[in-house]
């Protein structure tokens, strides 16, 4: 059980709500790893992980940032509640670098999930797990670190803590895989390719933080759990 943790988040510029620390912790960018499921190839080259995988620009009143993001179904993205605060405008482009028009999004009161509907169809989603990985399990996270080119790591899971940014939230994973500000809302993945949790912080020693499929899965089924997004 992993216990004491200072998280900074994995967001590039927007202002994150209280009391989220406001700095992020430097570290080296890693290398790009294999990734699960990448036998899967497509007929363009792709693997079904880089397919499942957005970059997500939000374009604010007063700032710009970039996060990550995963496809759920063939209209539905999940991402961070701090990915989209404060948008004036979202902008989606998937891994061969097609921009999707967004219907809609909403965020989740409790967590730091967002829900983002597209109007265009997105190319792959992986499956959510089953069950919550145990500790020792390997983890891959796939996103676009600092909005750059899409990124493959690997770790493991170290355990679980309480959420030090959301107290009602109750357990988070705890993974040494990297993240890098622009990772959050990454989808993290067992090694069946399938969703364990979604990258959303990271802490002072470079430990990446999830929400768990869990949760997820608890609150994707509990229509009273996000609220639709306005513009700012």
């Amino acid at each position: 059980m992993v216990t004491t943790f200072v998280a900074t988040s994995c967001a590039a510029v927007p202002e994150l709500p209280p009391p989220v620390p406001q700095d992020v912790v430097p570290s080296v960018a890693p290398p790009t790893l294999s990734a699960a499921g990448s036998d899967q190839l497509s007929p363009d080259g792709f693997d079904a992980v880089q397919r499942m995988a957005v970059r997500i620009r939000n374009v604010g009143c007063a700032s710009l940032s970039t996060g990550s993001g995963f496809a759920v179904d063939e209209h539905t993205l999940i991402t961070n509640r701090h990915v989209v605060a404060d948008s004036e405008s979202l902008q989606v482009s998937t891994y061969d670098g097609r921009d999707l028009d967004v219907s809609a999004a909403s965020t989740a009161a409790l967590a730091d999930l967002a829900v983002v509907r597209t109007e265009d169809p997105l190319p792959s989603f992986p499956q959510i797990a089953d069950d919550d990985p145990e500790e020792g399990d390997d983890v891959t996270v796939v996103g676009y670190p600092a909005g750059g080119r899409l990124t493959v790591t690997a770790g493991r899971v170290i355990g679980t803590t309480r959420d030090p940014l959301h107290e009602n939230l109750g357990e988070v994973l705890v993974t040494d895989a990297p993240v890098e500000p622009g990772s959050s809302g990454s989808a993290a993945l067992d090694d069946d390719g399938d969703v364990i949790g979604v990258v959303y912080a990271k802490t002072t020693d470079g430990r990446s933080l999830l929400v768990p499929q869990s949760t997820l899965r608890e609150m994707l089924d509990d229509t009273s759990a996000f609220t639709e997004l306005t513009p700012c």
